[in-house]
This record gives C-alpha cells, sequence and structure tokens, in this order.
C-alpha cells in the first residue's frame, strides 16, 4: 500500500514554553496531516537527553523526555497555574530551543506540579499513577533511582560513583534510596505524565488515521540507566569498566577512524539469556509507536570495537552482529515487527542478505541519489519495499542542499527529474514530487522541505557538538494552501492513506 509521511520532531513544535511537546500545537499538527491525507508522523528519539542534547545519547532506552510535558495539560489538570508557567525563562527565540533556560528552569516548574499532584491527587489519578508504577516497575525503579543518584552527584557519570553504588551492592542501594525518596518519587511523576500526555496524543493521531514512526537508537549511552542497571547486556569487565567501546574503522574519510564511546552489546550473553533486555525495550517502544525506525541497522550484521581508553579507533576489531537470530527471538516474542531499516552507507553483500532475510523496509534517500551517476539511491534503483526520503535528520533541508551543491550535480538532478525551474524553491518541489513518484510504499519528507527552508532549519550536523536539536517551527506557520498542495500530492500519486 502507498502512503506518505511527514518528519517533524517533537522539540520542533511551536508550542509556548520553549520547546515543542505534547501540547495543543502537537494536536494541531496531527489534524494538519489528516487533512493533507498523509498518513504517518516521523519522530525523533523522545528518550531524556543529556549533555549535547542528542535524542541518540538518551539517558535511558525506555524513559521518555520530560521536557516534552506539556505545562498546559498540567494547567488544565489543576498542578499548575499560568502564572507560574510564566514565570520562568525558558529562553526568547520562538525558532531555537534553548536548553541551557530548559535545564535551569523546567524541573522547577514540574516540581511544582508534582507537590500539587502529592497533596491534592483525586483517588482515580492516585489508581492511574500506581497502576503505572506497577506496570513500568521493571525499568523504572532502576532509572529513577539513576536519574537522582546521578543528580546528588553534580551530574557525573556513574562509571565515577563510590564503589557501592557502581556495583549496585543491596546495602548501598537501600541507604540511598532512602536519602532520595522525595527526588526517587519526583522521576516517577515526570514519567507518568509524559507517558499519559503521549499516550492521550497517540491515541488522537490514530484516531486521524495517523501512525507513529518512531526512532530507536542501535546504541544506548555509556552514561546511561541501561548500562549501569544491566552491565550483563554489555561488555564489562569485573570492575565494571567497558572492554570496548564503539566505533568506526579508518577509511578515506577519517585516517584515525571514529571513536564514538557507546558500550557493545555482549551478544553472546543475550543470545544465552534469550535476547531478554532487546525484547523489553523493543516492547517497550511499541508502547511509543506504530513503526519503529531502527538507526544503524548494519550494527545487527557486524560491529567495530575499539578497545576502550583508546584515543583513536585505529586499534578496532570488526565483529558479527546477532543478525536474524535476534529478529526471530522478537518475533517470537512479540509477534509482528513493524520496523524500517535505517541502512544508509556501508553496503555490503552481508548487509543486504541481512536486510532481505528480515523482510524490512530500508531507507533511500534522493539527496544522495542526485550527487553520483546511478547511484544506489536514485528512483531507478527503488523497490516497493523501502521508504524514501528527500533528506534525513542529518541531512541539509532540500532548499540549502540544492543551493551548495555544486552544478555539474545540480544539472544532473534537474535533467533526472526533468525540472526546467531555474527558482530553487520550485526546484525543490520537483524533488519531493519525484519522491511521491518513487515506487517506494512510504514517502516521507522533511517538514522543512515542504517549507522550503535553508539551512538555519537543519536539525544535525555529524560530527558537531553545538547548534543542533535545536530548530523549531515558528507558530501559525502551516497554512491552508500548503495542507492543499500536499494532499494534491498524495492524491495525484496514490498515497492517500485508507
Amino acid at each position: 500500500m502507498r502512503e506518505s509521511g511527514i518528519l517533524f520532531p517533537i522539540f520542533s513544535i511551536p508550542s509556548k514554553f520553549g520547546i515543542g511537546c505534547f501540547s495543543k500545537e502537537a494536536y494541531e499538527f496531527v489534524d494538519f496531516l489528516y487533512g493533507a491525507a498523509v498518513g504517518y508522523w516521523q519522530i525523533l528519539p523522545v528518550g531524556p537527553t543529556g549533555y549535547g542534547n542528542s535524542p541518540y545519547q538518551p539517558f535511558s532506552a525506555f524513559a521518555g523526555n520530560p521536557y516534552f510535558i506539556s505545562p498546559e495539560d498540567l494547567i488544565e489538570e489543576g498542578l499548575l497555574t499560568w502564572d507560574e508557567c510564566n514565570e520562568y525563562d525558558f529562553g526568547s527565540d520562538e525558532q531555537r530551543v534553548d536548553y541551557g533556560a530548559m535545564y535551569e528552569n523546567r524541573d522547577k516548574l514540574l516540581k511544582k506540579a508534582f507537590e500539587r499532584f502529592t497533596e491534592k491527587a483525586s483517588d482515580e489519578d492516585k489508581k492511574a499513577y500506581k497502576a503505572f508504577l506497577r506496570k513500568e516497575e521493571d525499568w523504572l525503579v532502576d532509572y529513577a533511582l539513576f536519574t537522582a543518584i546521578k543528580a546528588s552527584r553534580g551530574g557525573a557519570s556513574w562509571l565515577t560513583w563510590e564503589d557501592g553504588l557502581k556495583k549496585r551492592t543491596p546495602d548501598a542501594l537501600k541507604k540511598i534510596s532512602g536519602e532520595l525518596k522525595d527526588d526517587i518519587e519526583f522521576v516517577y511523576f515526570k514519567q507518568y505524565e509524559f507517558d499519559k500526555q503521549w499516550h492521550k496524543l497517540r491515541k488522537y493521531a490514530n484516531e486521524k488515521n495517523v501512525k507513529i514512526i518512531g526512532d530507536l537508537p542501535f546504541y544506548v549511552s555509556l552514561d546511561s540507566a541501561d548500562c549501569w542497571s544491566h552491565p550483563e547486556v554489555f561488555r564489562m569487565d569485573k570492575n565494571l569498566d567497558p572492554k570496548v567501546v564503539a566505533g568506526c574503522a579508518p577509511d578515506a574519510f577519517s585516517r584515525t577512524g571514529q571513536l564514538w564511546g557507546n558500550p557493545i552489546y555482549d551478544w553472546d550473553a543475550q543470545k544465552k539469556a534469550g535476547y531478554d533486555w532487546w525484547v523489553r525495550r523493543i516492547r517497550r517502544n511499541y508502547e511509543f509507536y506504530d513503526v519503529i525506525r531502527i538507526d544503524h541497522f548494519h550494527g545487527f550484521c557486524e560491529y567495530y570495537a575499539v578497545p576502550y581508553g583508546d584515543e583513536t579507533a585505529e586499534n578496532g576489531k570488526l565483529h558479527k552482529g546477532p543478525g536474524m537470530d535476534l529478529f526471530n527471538a522478537l518475533k517470537k516474542e512479540i509477534g509482528e515487527l513493524r520496523i524500517i531499516a535505517e541502512d544508509l552507507g556501508n553496503n555490503t553483500p552481508e548487509n543486504e542478505a541481512l536486510l532481505k532475510d528480515s523482510g524490512f523496509p530500508g531507507m533511500k534517500v534522493l539527496q544522495y541519489g542526485f550527487t553520483s551517476w546511478d547511484s544506489y539511491y536514485v528512483n531507478h534503483r527503488h523497490i516497493n519495499n523501502c521508504v524514501v526520503y528527500t533528506g534525513t535528520h542529518d541531512n541539509t533541508p532540500t532548499r540549502a542542499w540544492v543551493e551548495e551543491i555544486n552544478e555539474g550535480e545540480r544539472d544532473f538532478c534537474r535533467r533526472y527529474i526533468n525540472s526546467l525551474n531555474s527558482d530553487y524553491g520550485q526546484l525543490v518541489w520537483d524533488i519531493i514530487r519525484e519522491a511521491y513518484r518513487s515506487v517506494a510504499d512510504l514517502c516521507i519528507i522533511p517538514l522543512q522541505d515542504y517549507l522550503c527552508l535553508g539551512r538555519e532549519a537543519r536539525l544535525n550536523t555529524p560530527g558537531t557538538s553545538e547548534g543542533n536539536w535545536e530548530w523549531r517551527l515558528r507558530p501559525n506557520f502551516l497554512s491552508e494552501d500548503l495542507k492543499r498542495s500536499i494532499r494534491g500530492l498524495t492524491e495525484l500519486y496514490s498515497r492517500v492513506p485508507r
């Protein structure tokens, strides 16, 4: 079945109070998708972020980002007032997220709501809260304790905590749990509100015939609740320091390779355990999303491990991943796996075989297709079982891309799609049209491309640490004309959802 979607992160929604969240503007975007006959909303990972603000380095593979809790919903619940929300500085630029201001003030506001909830929650709310704690206990208790300890240690990595806490001795955990009881309860409350608000929004989207595509990072962060609470999932030594970390081998682009620093999974141990941690992770993600896009799908085929402590990736080694054994285990425990495989780059025969065996659709990015002749990503190389994009969150918006490529590449692009438009904005729409025209079952366009925005609207520039994950849509910027134009494409190219 042919359908289409729009890539638009939660943090980019033009909500009040500094960052996109589960506010009325999110519901209005769902209405926009419904009116445009777009069946999918793709978002980025929703986990709690730390230094660098990357959603691909969350503190937990199971928790949600408290920044996405809508203060307006808390006002409606009687847990906050407008004056209290307006009291704090969450940043003054409506087109950029000020993470420094969010870090300083968001918890202060949410703590007011937590205190009021503790005092005045109705019996029905208390019952729902306790049901949530019971349902999510297997990850929530460890995550809340990790978060509270980390805050009490000034944000220090768990690898530097005192031995009893680092190694999770029962006496040390019992003692610290008592000392930080209120802080732990505050984390429970934030996860409860996130979960409640997100499920409400997802239910609304599904009722409007809009499905959510979520994003699952392949690796977790070394400084995460997952690594601290389940070191048996990773290749760690007796002192709970990693033996090896993730990276990328030296190549023509980097003489010393790339050192990512994520912990490496102990796939042999996971196989013996029936991949239990992965089963719980995927099951939790299906509570959030209708479809999961798995980032760095190649990692399931093969991965590069670098000795911990090395300053470059030169001494790393390539290892085989779990392959279909993992996905067979997941299917056995969960059932149907609705997954999109991020298979960009490194198209080896082994990776292509795993993608084929899994049956998951891979990705085709037109920006990559139009910069080399007969590229793997150009339209005539597409198949039905794939997802075509103009660009991804790691690409510059297509308007900036057509401005920045060289004249030969631009000429090839124009000739390939038969575009005679000299105006770059019109050329962007011709490229969008080419994506819609593809035989790919699913076509996804970043919202910035429909709006013909330039480099200022880029979400992420790989290899850089500043200015990423900040772009926000201006309030009231989605017009009825744009909705009709998108609907015209979905109808013309038979991508209207049933």
